[in-house]
């Protein structure tokens, strides 16, 4: 089961998250490309260790484990993997 960031983060992108992770898995990260133009950050389904170390740190509560993922923001499972070519 892999953390998801949904639609709170969409606007915000505070790279809190970014920092907290020990396992590289979200991005962009501010340095990056793709961090310009992405409207939010991701989490890499297949990196993600699970540990949610990124959950307290959020500004804006946008991160949720899979499985705790309000049906409203499902859609954000498929759209953090698709993100990563998964």
């Amino acid at each position: 089961m892999a953390y998801v960031i949904a639609e709170p983060c969409i606007g915000t992108k505070d790279t809190a998250c970014v920092d907290a992770c020990p396992v590289d898995c979200i991005h962009p990260k501010k340095d990056e490309a793709k961090h310009g133009e992405s409207d939010q950050l991701f989490i890499d389904p297949v990196e993600c260790i699970d540990c949610g170390a990124c959950v307290p740190v959020c500004p804006v509560s946008a991160i949720f484990a899979a499985d705790d993922l309000p049906e409203k923001w499902q859609s954000y499972t498929e759209k953090n993997a698709v993100f990563f070519g998964r």
